[in-house]
């Protein structure tokens, strides 16, 4: 029986794809969380075993990057692209425990609208990292990475415009402060997914 001592090829954007699936069923579970106004033990474990699946998919990637001579654009680029994209999952993993932690019980309209903006992101993310594989195919790339510039703008309005309103309205120092930090939070993973597309906006600017 023949063998070759060349590495098998390492499939960096069948990776890609699977913590672009990751990062779908976070934000679309959390927008579930967010509906029902309330994050059970149980949620807190669902939302974890993605985070740990993410996790998994971020470890073979950067293994496959340590045994592979020639890469589809820079390492330096696959590792941190990688890295970012696990970075979504784990703040919204982060937002979910601390909805659990403050045993938030309430519906929340800006919540809902934020866990929106997230789920759309991570939508338009798919698509760019699909691009990816074809440099040729940049369009869809470059409007994906677009639109989830416009919504971290979005949350950024959302944020400072909901945080004032508390702040101006609110009796409830300790309600004030819970829900500041999950905005934040919220916000936060908006910032994430920009910087995601940066770094994919970066790669095709080198690419061509």
């Amino acid at each position: 029986m023949g063998f070759s001592l060349l590495p098998k090829e390492v499939k960096f954007f069948d990776m890609y794809d699977a913590q672009a699936q990751h990062l779908r069923k976070a934000a679309v579970f959390f927008k579930e969380i967010a509906e029902k106004g309330a994050c059970s033990d149980i949620d807190v474990l669902k939302m974890h075993d993605i985070e740990h699946e993410c996790d998994n998919t971020t470890h073979d990637i950067i293994n496959g990057l340590n045994r592979s001579f020639i890469t589809p654009f820079d390492r330096e680029d696959i590792l941190q692209l990688a890295q970012e994209l696990d970075d979504v999952v784990d703040i919204i993993y982060s937002l979910t425990k601390r909805m659990h932690v403050y045993k938030i019980k309430e519906k929340n309209k800006a919540l809902v609208q934020f866990a929106e903006y997230i789920d759309q992101a991570t939508i338009w993310l798919g698509k760019a990292l699909s691009g990816l594989r074809s440099m040729k195919n940049s369009k869809i790339t470059h409007e994906a990475c677009m639109e989830v510039n416009r919504l971290e703008n979005m949350a950024d309005q959302l944020k400072d415009a909901v945080i004032g309103e508390y702040m101006e309205k609110s009796k409830d120092a300790i309600k004030l402060i819970k829900w500041k930090e999950i905005f934040e939070g919220a916000e936060t993973t908006l910032d994430i997914c920009e910087d995601v597309v940066n770094v994919i906006s970066s790669i095709l600017v080198k690419q061509g």
